[in-house]
């Protein structure tokens, strides 16, 4: 009895060094744990903390990929006495580097134009007054216009306006078509206020931002599809005159008021409304849009110096062309004034 119990001893104290040197090796049969608990890459094209932006290993991305600017809806809205003193300058400039993704939108059929742009001009047959019914009845067509046209942005631009297309293709690149994003950036300081009108004995008030449609604005494929019941077939002018609101703010109102999508503020787009001389010349080429106004009495246009004189070239449109494009052929050379 006395052997076995000592028998029995022996055994337990191997069993435990067995044990023991077992939990030593463990440790070293596993993987190694910088691989297993360093964070992994987050997937592309999640979405992040803010609603629209996207989780990219490089905001340059999108840029190189072939889809990048056929994706995109450029609707210019213009009017029939304007198609060549304004237009002849964006086919010359910007529209020259964007022509299957830029449709005009006009009020007037006009043969020139036509020979131009073919298929990319839309007459709208809506009036050619600036009232606000005309203006509404312009962005409706627009709006239906993208509808069918299955890309992934809508971006509305003035006549008036200079699209500097590789920061538009930047700026899209942070958010997702599939998103509700709607860009741009508003005329006023504060919220506008209107008047719903519910029932023909009362009105209830609401408050919302809105883009202001001379400075330019982009809205989703996903957010203009959520838009559909206020916006399409014509449903546009109607809520237009439920609020007796012009385009930009219609437009507002369905976005902010109706679908509570908050409008993403943006100061990379300007219209004639600011003073544009206050744009900070270095910043110049990293804007969106850029604009131009009041030749007959106080110029207001961007600060920025180059191969044209303010006389041949009052817009500044040509000058920023010719520093985004030097290799343009009708581009002076840089040192020729």
């Amino acid at each position: 009895m006395h052997v076995s119990s000592m028998g029995a001893s022996k055994l337990c104290f191997l069993f435990s060094l067995a044990l023991c040197a077992l939990l030593l090796l463990i440790p070293t049969l596993q993987p190694s744990q910088h691989q297993g608990d360093l964070p992994r890459p987050r997937a592309h094209n999640k979405p992040a903390r803010h609603p629209g932006r996207l989780v990219t290993g490089s905001e340059g991305d999108f840029l190189h990929r072939t889809g990048g600017l056929k994706d995109i809806f450029i609707a210019v809205k213009t009017t029939r006495k304007y198609h060549k003193s304004r237009l002849d300058l964006l086919f010359q400039t910007w529209v020259s580097k964007a022509k299957e993704q830029t449709f005009i939108f006009t009020d007037g059929e006009d043969q020139e134009l036509r020979r131009r742009a073919g298929a990319n001009v839309i007459n709208t047959n809506c009036s050619a007054a600036h009232t606000r019914q005309a203006l509404c009845c312009k962005m409706s067509v627009e709006y239906d216009k993208f509808i069918e046209s299955q890309r992934k942005w809508f971006c509305h631009m003035d006549d008036d306006n200079y699209v500097i297309v590789p920061s538009l293709l930047k700026l899209l690149s942070s958010y997702h078509h599939t998103q509700d994003v709607y860009l741009g950036r508003p005329s006023l300081d504060h919220p506008i206020e209107a008047a719903e009108r519910v029932k023909s004995d009362g009105s209830v008030s609401v408050k919302f931002w809105f883009a202001t449609g001379g400075a330019g604005f982009c809205i989703s494929r996903g957010l203009a599809l959520k838009m559909s019941p206020w916006a399409s077939l014509g449903n546009f002018i109607s809520t237009a005159e439920k609020i007796r609101l012009p385009d930009d703010c219609t437009m507002g109102y369905i976005i902010e008021a109706l679908l509570e999508v908050t409008l993403t503020h943006t100061h990379l787009f300007h219209s004639h409304l600011e003073n544009l001389q206050r744009l900070p010349t270095d910043t110049v080429l990293e804007q969106v849009t850029l604009s131009y106004g009041g030749f007959e009495n106080r110029r207001n246009v961007i600060s920025i110096g180059g191969a044209f004189s303010l006389v041949e070239d009052p817009s500044r449109f040509k000058t920023v062309h010719c520093l985004l494009y030097p290799e343009t052929d009708w581009c002076p050379s840089m040192g020729h004034h």
